[in-house]
């Protein structure tokens, strides 16, 4: 493949100063002209397999529609270079390095047939990252081990990454580039140059997780915050959602004031968990009564089993057996005595439980979602965020949850609950990395271009 090779000497890199107050940028779902449930659960169930067990290099083989709603559905406008070449890059709370394809060779198996690729050769600030470059240590910790000296008396390059996601992966080299956001540049970012994928969205990932290479990290962020549209606008280019870096302070308005529960971190001697945000979820409640849900399930244990965490690249929430079963049988107790359930659509969405509302789709009544943190932070959801129909004028409904078939051991290590972007749809959200808390109220995310 040709790439620029231009080895980055250098030891050391000043971080970032404090990134300029109340910087603010769109977020848009990218446009596509079929999503339906059965595809975005099973990407969910994909992703979050990949999140609880990340030592696993290749996911099992499952047939699945290209989706850009994949990891979430959610972009923001990013540019790299001098001078800048932009990109679209889909939020991801989830992981921390952020990459774009790169070269004119770049390579993408099962991906959007218009790929935009940055091209090395045409920035003048483009540098590929040493493997004693201090950068190189975030994605390989042990490579400068073994780091020898080409024949120009310079380090080697850093060795390539290799990264799996829910319904695929990508593999390149790690770079050092000016990264734009709005009117603002960041020099010396180390961001991942790859050069081939297979089911990835069209133009990289904007790693926002708790790792050192994350751009919260590389930015010295203390607080970040977004707010994301709800999915009917998904085909409207014109109306966006918000994302917030450093906001100085919260809104001072007490009916606006956000509610918080603190960050955890996972137990676990592997720091391969190190990287979400966990947070205390005390209890789920479904028409105001709890959820028995097992204890061990909510609250990560030293095997790093268990526990809640945040997470925009995940579509639907996902719940591990052991908490949805229990979840299941609430709703079905609550609504299957009033509707029917659906077993065709459970069986064509892969989603449970599904309802037939016959005649009565707009005057039914459901109970509500309740989500109960440390703390005393309550979320308690709109129907529209739980439930979703089938299809345009279809009258079942779909709980938008996502689980799988497994026998109920939280053994395979990682999250019992992955709290996902369909369900953060209308909220606005604050990730206080200076206290270590979670901050969120619930409000319309619309913000149009016109």
């Amino acid at each position: 493949m040709s790439l620029l090779i231009i080895l980055f000497s250098l030891l050391f890199f000043p971080k970032y100063p404090s990134l300029c107050l109340g910087l603010r940028l769109p977020l848009r779902h990218p446009q596509s002209s079929d999503n339906p449930l059965h595809d975005l659960y099973r990407s969910s169930l994909l992703r979050a397999h990949r999140i609880k067990n990340p030592h696993s290099k290749h996911s099992s083989p499952i047939a699945l529609s290209v989706s850009p709603h994949s990891y979430g559905g959610y972009s923001l406008p990013a540019a790299f270079g001098t001078p800048p070449q932009p990109f679209p890059l889909l939020l991801d709370t989830g992981s921390q390095l952020t990459w774009i394809p790169c070269t004119t060779s770049y390579l993408c198996h099962s991906c959007p047939s218009r790929i935009p690729a940055f091209l090395p050769k045409l920035s003048n600030t483009s540098r590929l990252v040493g493997c004693r470059n201090p950068k190189c240590k975030w994605i390989h910790p042990a490579s400068t081990r073994n780091c020898s000296q080409t024949r120009q008396q310079q380090p080697e390059a850093c060795s390539p990454y290799f990264i799996t996601y829910g319904s695929g992966s990508t593999a390149g080299l790690l770079l050092s580039e000016t990264l734009r956001l709005s009117d603002q540049s960041f020099p010396d970012f180390g961001v991942g140059c790859s050069l081939i994928s297979d089911r990835q969205p069209a133009a990289g990932i904007a790693g926002f997780g708790r790792g050192s290479v994350s751009i919260p990290a590389q930015l010295n962020l203390t607080r970040f915050s977004y707010c994301l549209i709800s999915r009917r606008f998904d085909e409207n280019p014109d109306v966006t959602g918000t994302l917030i870096l450093n906001e100085e302070k919260p809104n001072p308005n007490p009916k606006n004031s956000l509610i918080y529960t603190p960050f955890l971190k996972n137990p676990s001697i592997d720091g391969v968990f190190s990287v979400y945000y966990y947070v205390g979820l005390r209890k789920i409640t479904v028409g105001g009564k709890k959820v028995k849900i097992p204890h061990r399930a909510l609250v990560a244990g030293p095997d790093g089993g268990g526990g809640v965490i945040v997470d925009s690249g995940t579509t639907f929430t996902y719940v591990h057996p052991t908490a949805f079963d229990p979840l299941l049988a609430a709703f079905v107790e609550s609504v299957g005595g009033e509707f029917n359930r659906s077993l065709a659509a459970e069986e064509g969405t892969g989603l449970r439980p599904c309802f037939d509302l016959g005649e009565e789709r707009g005057a039914v009544r459901l109970p509500e979602l309740a989500l109960h943190f440390k703390g005393g932070a309550a979320m308690r959801l709109p129907v529209e965020n739980y439930f979703a129909f089938v299809g345009r004028g279809s009258s079942v409904i779909c709980l938008t949850v996502a689980s799988d078939g497994g026998d109920g051991s939280l053994g395979d290590g990682g999250p019992s609950i992955i709290l996902g972007s369909f369900q953060q749809q209308n909220y606005y959200v604050e990730y206080d990395l200076e206290r270590e808390r979670f901050g969120f109220r619930q409000q319309s995310c619309v913000m149009s271009d016109k």
